[in-house]
């Protein structure tokens, strides 16, 4: 398939071939109230994936992509190998965290990977059947396997800066637009309000219908129409809504970098200017 989704209606019927991951996450991190809520329910044999356990231990900024190593542990753990396709969604209602889990997945080289349509208010909302305790599925298992990271899609604070500087990238910032105009406070303390300069806003929460379903290609082709999309980078608070945005360029054929320190690193004032009015 070359949809980067699918929808509650295919997974339930190849439920059985694929392995799903939970990727539900809570803003601030609160790993207590994420396993609680898997616990209650998801959808059957899915495995709990952990935004901020799957990640650099040593990093100063939050959850930053793991090492190798760590990926590869990561991945044994959860029965991966590669050898079945990988089903990610979450319960939020703009899809706000799975997508960063397909495209760490996919910056891994994990071969078949998706994100649910709706996530899981999508696969109650049709009737399909949640569980509820420890995932009842077995893993995989092959045994822990290398996965190399694709480094030419992730974005260094330091290249960041020379960009920015260069005025020669296209910069989309997933925040909402009173963030992004230095209109609204960030909600990690210590953080200068506003933007890079040269970057556009287009606010990851818009990519998601009334229905909590992914809009169409057609409509995301409207929203990136303005934009030279030839080698994008995709930013947000600390990497995670940006691959909301990846992943709905993913849809219209576009390939995208991700600024993985995002506002985390840049609104520390260290790298660059900050614009805080349009």
């Amino acid at each position: 398939m070359s949809d980067p989704i699918v929808n509650s209606q295919w997974l339930s019927a190849h439920l059985d071939e694929v392995v799903v991951l939970d990727a539900s996450y809570v803003l601030m991190a609160d790993p207590e109230t994420t396993r609680s809520d898997f616990l209650a329910e998801h959808i059957p044999g899915a495995r709990l994936f952990e935004i901020d356990k799957v990640s650099d231990p040593d990093a100063e900024l939050p959850h930053m992509l793991p090492s190798e190593t760590h990926f590869s542990a990561a991945m044994a753990e959860l029965g991966i190998d590669g050898s079945r396709p990988v089903v990610v969604y979450d319960r939020s209602a703009n899809h706000f965290s799975a997508p960063r889990v397909w495209f760490t997945l996919k910056l891994f080289g994990v071969p078949e990977c998706y994100v649910l349509n709706g996530g899981l208010s999508a696969w109650k909302a049709m009737g399909a059947a949640v569980e509820s305790g420890e995932s009842a599925a077995a893993p995989d298992s092959t045994g822990a396997r290398r996965w190399t990271l694709d480094r030419s899609r992730v974005v260094s604070g330091a290249q960041m800066s020379d960009y920015v500087s260069a005025g020669s990238e296209t910069i989309i910032d997933a925040r909402a637009k009173n963030r992004f105009v230095g209109e609204a406070p960030e909600p990690r303390p210590g953080l200068i309000s506003g933007h890079m300069p040269g970057s556009v806003c287009v606010p990851f929460a818009g990519l998601t219908d009334a229905e909590g379903n992914f809009i169409s290609p057609e409509l995301l082709r409207e929203r990136f129409a303005a934009l030279d999309l030839a080698n994008p980078i995709v930013s947000c608070g600390s990497g995670v809504t940006a691959c909301v945005l990846a992943l709905g360029l993913e849809r219209i054929g576009v390939k995208a970098r991700l600024y993985d320190g995002s506002w985390s690193e840049w609104g520390q004032g260290k790298l660059g200017s900050i614009v805080t009015a349009d």
